[in-house]
């Protein structure tokens, strides 16, 4: 017999603020949550990036409002660069 189960959505909002020089968790979520994470920035028109694993990290390692821990980082730092790279554009 298989049994399937059913992965819940997760979502995070990191923002980085160059005078902290650290990035920090605004806000994680699951399922209707994430969902309305994800909404909120869309509205806001900010861009979203998916990476799952990131997720899982955040929403199992880091309470929400404080730094992004070293390990964290350099995932963090892709996302960013790859945000900043999409709004010169």
């Amino acid at each position: 017999m298989y049994k399937f189960s059913r992965i819940e959505k997760k979502a995070s909002a990191i923002a980085y603020n160059q005078d902290e020089g650290i990035p920090r968790l605004l806000a994680k979520g699951q399922g209707s949550e994430a969902e309305k994470i994800i909404a909120l920035a869309r509205e806001a028109g900010i861009e979203i990036v998916e990476d799952a694993a990131l997720a899982a990290l955040l929403d199992a390692g880091v309470k929400q409002g404080n730094f992004i821990p070293p390990w964290c980082w350099e995932a963090v730092a892709r996302i960013l660069a790859f945000v900043i790279s999409k709004e010169e554009k």
